[in-house]
């Protein structure tokens, strides 16, 4: 049995379920998951390996008109995606049933085979999931279209066959049991984002950016020590993150730290500190040292 490797970038709107559908079908939580549009950021790969085949899926941002800096750094994760892809999933929200023509351009540009998967079809009737595949077909006839529930599992097993019908023969790129290329620091980062996601509206989440300063293991106490600081625009984000003598702060690193001791499977001591850097988003020099392909 000859053995299948490749990329494949999974696209689609914000909030549409991709960092979502990784996580089911890695069956392990890799990408933080909100309600929030734009809570990933980064391109994140996720590694399935099976005795057929290896998959290395890149979870990217939502297709989004760039505001900051940051923003255009986003986009440059989905379009290095694209470029380096064997194959491309793109994620429909099956409540909007949107089709973005950024998205659909940059598709059609890089010319690799592209699956269309309409999300969360759990929420709807069989009638209604046909009438919507229908819809989809209209307007992108060349495309072959399966409704799944990323959330649900449902159907996301064929995902996995139809990519071993696409992908071309190719070696082992990752070990069989290495489930991403980012390290520890980079996923301790982001639990800690997706906590301030979770507790906070409007601006907060969207000014913040976590960054990792200290991470070793104390050999006296035997404890993970981690210091972080949160990166905020303003002084007034500052005190909400905080709180009223420190509660609020304080509860972040609760949750932060219940959730890092599961990720790393140790006693971890977690430090948070709120820093005021001005305008980050928008400064190519620091968005670098954040993590970003600035260009």
């Amino acid at each position: 049995m000859t053995f299948k490797s490749g990329f494949v970038a999974i696209v689609g709107e914000p909030n549409a379920g991709k960092s979502t559908l990784l996580n089911q079908i890695l069956g392990q939580k890799l990408c933080i998951v909100t309600p929030k549009v734009q809570t990933t950021r980064h391109r994140i790969l996720g590694i399935y390996t099976s005795n057929a085949c290896q998959i290395i899926f890149s979870d990217t941002p939502g297709m989004l008109e760039p505001k900051y800096e940051l923003h255009k750094a986003m986009l440059n994760f989905i379009y290095d995606s694209l470029s380096d892809a064997d194959a491309i999933l793109w994620l429909i929200d099956g409540q909007t049933l949107k089709i973005n023509p950024h998205i659909e351009d940059k598709v059609k540009k890089v010319q690799k085979p592209c699956l269309l998967l309409i999300n969360k079809i759990d929420l709807f009737t069989q009638n209604e999931i046909n009438e919507k595949v229908d819809k989809i077909h209209a307007l992108l006839p060349e495309n072959e279209i399966l409704p799944i529930s990323a959330l649900m599992g449902i159907h996301t097993e064929f995902i996995i066959r139809k990519l071993e019908q696409i992908l071309p023969e190719g070696p082992l790129y990752y070990d069989a049991d290495q489930l991403s290329d980012r390290n520890e620091r980079f996923f301790v980062s982001e639990i800690i984002r997706e906590k301030i996601f979770l507790r906070y509206a409007k601006e907060i989440p969207y000014s913040v950016e976590v960054v990792i300063n200290t991470f070793g293991l104390d050999e006296k106490n035997k404890k993970i020590h981690i210091q972080a600081d949160i990166i905020v625009l303003r002084d007034t984000q500052k005190k909400i993150i905080i709180g009223e003598q420190g509660k609020a702060i304080k509860r972040i690193g609760i949750l932060a730290r219940q959730e890092i001791e599961k990720f790393l499977q140790s006693p971890v001591h977690l430090s948070l500190y709120v820093k005021v850097v001005p305008d980050w988003r928008d400064k190519q020099r620091l968005l670098k040292e954040y993590g970003y392909k600035v260009r």
